[in-house]
């Protein structure tokens, strides 16, 4: 299960003095055996406040639009700022992305030092940022009162939210508030937001339903708090807010633009992805069954995925589960003929990555081609050259993220588990291994772990708490009783997250 953040005001991993405690000697372990490091090379740094210095303001001027960026608590590198207005019979959607390519020299060593991390890594006590904080932190990020150069995006959609039309320009501009995802929506449900935000809500709400209606389906997984109220750790699972639906609702519309100019300027590159293979959709069938909550023939998956309440245990597993339904996400490049592959299936259309350039290397080099392509220039070739190479770097650093995540959760679950061990807790079987137990998800706290016992998929036990090293990063369950019906899917272990 992936997690949001740290509880500022706790700062897991620390005790009352301020020093690491035994998740944070963990997390700081992890770590170290990944090699993975916040800090830059003198000569990284260097550059990065050359180019700050060296930075030259687009000469359009778009500082009269009141744009406005919607991130999580306390974020610094903000990539993405909105501005939402009515035009004619339908919507004029502005949406400025950080002009982070002018910050980077091709060939530069913060150019290769980008390219070696791929992307911002996140953990529960810390991120690893992609670009030096003078950058993505301070003159490249989108901050509230500050002009900045941007990326900026303006789209005309028709009343029903289709896209008619589409414009792309660098252009000066300035946020005029940092907003979180929690004010909004409290803003919006209290009728006191202003007309932007309304408007934000009616063109996610319309783009959610084209999206239901070409098939397209995503994981609205819950996120985790993790607190410490100076005894113990918990995990605070929590749904998205509708806002952060609504929200990334027109990064998806940005990035299906993005691959819709490069599909007709023949050149660039794509966040591609199969569709759920057939046998991975029969399991995932059984696996409703078993749970007890089938998966109707003949509705889409993602509309099963979405009348899911995340609230009950058993369909909580059900949405982790999906995540096999989404695997095969890559990266492909084309120059000239198109490729095979253009489809992203969980889109449902052609789609690339260009919305979070502080924090995704690739997005550095879709911006300036479709900027080139849309305003029939020469694409820059640093930018093209780079074409070829992409895929293997983000490929790298995806599965670095993944593991950083997957490793950093089990040592936090083991944390909030470690001042119950002996205990019993409800649990729902989510796999079984022959011969080796399974897994299965508690009920409270939200946790998936490794159980022994004889095991069937779907069915509720009680299960004994044996061990939670926090160093290892390892939890053990025993099942105490089992009772339920065998799907059949026997030896799948219980599926991880996937950056789509």
């Amino acid at each position: 299960m992936p997690y949001s953040r740290v509880d500022a005001a706790s700062d897991p991993g620390r005790n009352a003095t301020g020093q690491p405690d035994e998740l944070g000697q963990s997390l700081a372990a992890l770590r170290t055996e990944m090699k993975l490091t916040g800090e830059f090379s003198d000569d990284v740094l260097r550059q990065a406040k050359e180019a700050v210095a060296g930075y030259q303001m687009p000469r359009a001027d778009l500082t009269h639009l009141p744009f406005v960026t919607i991130d999580p608590p306390g974020s610094t590198d903000l990539d993405q700022a909105v501005f939402i207005e009515r035009h004619r019979n339908g919507y004029r959607v502005h949406y400025a992305i950080a002009d982070v390519p002018a910050f980077v020299a091709p060939g530069s060593a913060l150019d290769a030092e980008t390219r070696r991390r791929g992307q911002t890594i996140y953990a529960p006590d810390t991120r690893i940022p992609l670009h030096p904080e003078a950058i993505g932190e301070d003159a490249g990020s989108l901050l509230p009162h500050q002009i900045r150069g941007a990326y900026v995006w303006e789209f005309a959609l028709d009343d029903g939210g289709r896209l008619q039309d589409t414009w792309l320009q660098r252009a000066r501009i300035q946020s005029t508030a940092q907003l979180t995802y929690e004010e909004v929506q409290q803003d919006i449900d209290a009728g006191t937001a202003p007309e932007p935000l309304y408007l934000l809500k009616e063109v996610g709400q319309r783009r959610t339903g084209l999206e239901r209606d070409r098939g397209g389906a995503s994981l609205a997984l819950p996120e985790q708090d993790v607190e410490h109220d100076g005894r113990r750790y918990r995990i605070d699972a929590r749904p998205p807010l509708p806002v952060e639906e609504w929200n990334a609702q027109i990064s998806l519309l940005t990035g299906m633009a993005a691959a819709r100019i490069m599909l007709d300027g023949n050149v660039g590159i794509l966040r591609t992805m199969p569709p759920p293979h057939a046998d991975a959709v029969s399991e995932y069938r059984r696996r409703t069954i078993a749970l007890g909550h089938p998966w109707p023939e003949g509705m889409a998956h993602g509309e099963y995925l979405r009348s899911l309440d995340t609230d009950d245990p058993e369909q909580l597993a059900l949405m982790f589960a999906a995540a096999t339904l989404f695997r095969g996400a890559g990266y492909t490049p084309f120059d000239g003929a198109h490729p095979e592959e253009t489809t992203q299936a969980a889109v449902a259309a052609p789609y690339a990555h260009t919305t979070a350039p502080l924090r995704r290397l690739v997005d550095r080099f879709v911006l300036p081609i479709c900027d080139a392509i849309a305003n029939d220039r020469d694409i820059p070739q640093w930018a093209r050259q780079a074409l070829p190479a992409l895929p293997a770097l983000m490929a790298t650093s995806d599965q670095l993220a993944s593991r950083v995540e997957r490793e950093s959760l089990n040592a936090v679950e083991a944390a909030v588990l470690s001042s119950f061990i002996g205990q019993e807790f409800d649990c729902v079987v989510i796999s079984t291994r022959p011969g080796s137990g399974g897994t299965v998800q508690l009920k409270e706290p939200p946790v998936t772990a490794h159980c022994e016992g004889e095991l069937h998929t779907g069915s509720t036990i009680r299960a004994r708490l044996v061990s939670a090293d926090i160093a290892r990063r390892e939890v053990l369950f025993r099942a105490v009783d089992a009772t339920g019906p065998d799907d059949g899917t026997g030896g799948t272990p219980a599926p991880g997250n996937d950056n789509s």
